[in-house]
């Protein structure tokens, strides 16, 4: 039976994940600067590095402590809708923590609780050309490997594989929502900034778990 993963493993992925982020923090903005203003890059880093803080001042050890405690200090960031939607994300998968060690359906119910509360939030769907085009398969391919008695580690791997799929996509089609909708077609040809950044954070998470286990 696989392994069931912990506090520390979900403190490694977060950390890949800010990491990763930082590391991609201007390319990011290139990528909103075509139909944004350009400050996605900065956003989620600042949130990602608040998120860094959130961890770094937890003396609980308790794994729905820290992801509410992350949720928290991400939601404020200034910048659009980043800060109150990842925040949101991360405040959901501390409503969806059943303990601290989490087999690999409870990391998919963890996962599906995080993006549940995100589309609370939103009503742009698949094919809006946004975060959601990237979080909602990742979701789906984590689920379903769990279901198929995947590893955490090897769950987590398919969904940074839909993850990145599901950004790519995000290239052929004309935004539905934020600042880009307002050149509709034109901004064909780029990939979401909010779809990239979910992609590399699913790829950071997979990383950090196939690393630790």
């Amino acid at each position: 039976m696989p392994e069931p993963i912990g506090y520390d493993d979900v403190v490694a992925m977060c950390r890949a994940a800010a990491e990763t982020i930082h590391a991609h923090k201007a390319m990011l903005g290139e990528l909103d600067s075509h139909g944004g203003d350009g400050d996605h890059g900065a956003t989620i880093s600042k949130a990602f590095g608040l998120l860094e803080k959130a961890i770094d001042g937890d003396q609980t050890k308790d794994l729905k402590a820290m992801l509410t405690a992350m949720g928290w200090a991400v939601m404020g960031v200034d910048g659009g809708a980043t800060g109150p939607l990842f925040g949101m994300f991360f405040n959901g998968m501390a409503n969806g923590v059943a303990g601290d060690s989490l087999d690999t359906p409870a990391v998919a119910a963890m996962f599906a609780s995080g993006l549940a509360s995100i589309r609370a939030q939103t009503k742009a769907q698949v094919g809006d050309k946004t975060m959601i085009d990237a979080f909602v398969p990742a979701v789906d391919a984590l689920s379903a490997a769990a279901q198929g008695g995947a590893s955490p580690a090897e769950a987590m791997q398919a969904a940074a594989d839909a993850a990145v799929k599901g950004a790519e996509s995000t290239k052929d089609i004309a935004a539905r929502f934020g600042r880009a909708k307002n050149i509709g077609e034109g901004s064909k040809g780029y990939a979401d900034p909010g779809a990239t950044s979910v992609s590399l954070i699913f790829k950071a998470f997979a990383e950090a778990l196939g690393s630790a286990q």
